[in-house]
Protein backbone atom coordinates (compact mmCIF):
# COMPACT_ATOMS: atom_id res chain seq x y z
CA UNK A 1 0.00 0.00 0.00
CA UNK A 2 1.26 3.45 -0.89
CA UNK A 3 2.02 6.18 1.62
CA UNK A 4 -0.48 9.06 1.58
CA UNK A 5 1.20 12.48 1.49
CA UNK A 6 0.58 16.19 1.05
CA UNK A 7 2.62 18.09 -1.54
CA UNK A 8 2.75 21.87 -1.46
CA UNK A 9 4.57 23.38 -4.44
CA UNK A 10 5.24 27.01 -5.36
CA UNK A 11 5.85 27.46 -9.09
CA UNK A 12 7.88 30.50 -10.24
CA UNK A 13 8.11 31.96 -13.72
CA UNK A 14 5.55 33.15 -16.26
CA UNK A 15 2.75 30.98 -14.88
CA UNK A 16 -0.22 33.35 -14.55
CA UNK A 17 -2.52 34.27 -17.43
CA UNK A 18 -1.44 31.25 -19.48
CA UNK A 19 -3.89 28.56 -18.29
CA UNK A 20 -1.40 27.10 -15.83
CA UNK A 21 -3.96 26.37 -13.10
CA UNK A 22 -6.39 24.79 -15.60
CA UNK A 23 -3.70 22.52 -17.03
CA UNK A 24 -2.47 21.64 -13.52
CA UNK A 25 -6.00 20.56 -12.58
CA UNK A 26 -6.31 18.59 -15.82
CA UNK A 27 -3.00 16.82 -15.15
CA UNK A 28 -4.01 16.02 -11.55
CA UNK A 29 -7.29 14.54 -12.79
CA UNK A 30 -5.42 12.57 -15.47
CA UNK A 31 -3.07 11.13 -12.84
CA UNK A 32 -6.11 10.33 -10.69
CA UNK A 33 -6.47 9.85 -6.95
CA UNK A 34 -5.35 13.40 -6.10
CA UNK A 35 -7.24 16.10 -4.24
CA UNK A 36 -6.22 19.70 -3.68
CA UNK A 37 -6.04 22.94 -5.63
CA UNK A 38 -4.03 25.36 -7.77
CA UNK A 39 -4.04 29.02 -6.71
CA UNK A 40 -2.59 32.22 -8.21
CA UNK A 41 -0.57 34.18 -5.64
CA UNK A 42 -0.22 37.96 -5.58
CA UNK A 43 3.54 37.73 -6.23
CA UNK A 44 3.07 35.98 -9.60
CA UNK A 45 3.65 32.40 -8.44
CA UNK A 46 1.14 29.56 -8.51
CA UNK A 47 0.69 27.46 -5.37
CA UNK A 48 -0.26 23.83 -5.91
CA UNK A 49 -1.48 21.63 -3.06
CA UNK A 50 -2.02 17.95 -3.79
CA UNK A 51 -2.86 15.08 -1.47
CA UNK A 52 -2.83 11.41 -2.36
CA UNK A 53 -0.45 8.51 -2.89
CA UNK A 54 3.20 9.57 -2.88
CA UNK A 55 3.88 8.25 -6.40
CA UNK A 56 0.90 10.19 -7.78
CA UNK A 57 2.04 13.41 -6.07
CA UNK A 58 5.56 12.81 -7.40
CA UNK A 59 4.08 12.42 -10.89
CA UNK A 60 2.36 15.80 -10.59
CA UNK A 61 5.58 17.39 -9.29
CA UNK A 62 7.54 15.92 -12.22
CA UNK A 63 5.02 17.49 -14.59
CA UNK A 64 5.24 20.87 -12.81
CA UNK A 65 9.03 20.79 -13.22
CA UNK A 66 8.94 19.55 -16.82
CA UNK A 67 8.78 21.24 -20.20
CA UNK A 68 5.11 20.42 -20.97
CA UNK A 69 3.57 23.10 -18.75
CA UNK A 70 2.00 26.24 -20.22
CA UNK A 71 3.95 29.46 -19.82
CA UNK A 72 7.50 29.25 -18.50
CA UNK A 73 8.53 27.59 -15.25
CA UNK A 74 11.72 29.02 -13.78
CA UNK A 75 11.65 26.87 -10.65
CA UNK A 76 9.54 24.89 -8.22
CA UNK A 77 9.92 24.83 -4.44
CA UNK A 78 8.15 21.98 -2.69
CA UNK A 79 7.51 20.70 0.80
CA UNK A 80 6.12 17.33 1.81
CA UNK A 81 3.81 16.81 4.76
CA UNK A 82 1.08 14.55 6.10
CA UNK A 83 -2.36 14.89 4.46
CA UNK A 84 -4.86 17.20 6.14
CA UNK A 85 -7.90 16.22 4.08
CA UNK A 86 -10.93 18.38 3.50
CA UNK A 87 -10.64 18.71 -0.29
CA UNK A 88 -13.36 17.69 -2.72
CA UNK A 89 -11.53 16.71 -5.90
CA UNK A 90 -8.95 19.04 -7.42
CA UNK A 91 -10.00 22.70 -7.71
CA UNK A 92 -8.86 25.91 -9.33
CA UNK A 93 -8.90 28.76 -6.82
Amino acid sequence: MSEEVRLVAWVRGHVQGVGFRWFTRARALEIGGLSGFALNLADGRVQVVAEGARERCEGLLDWLQGADTPGRVDGVTEIWDTPRGGYEGFAIR
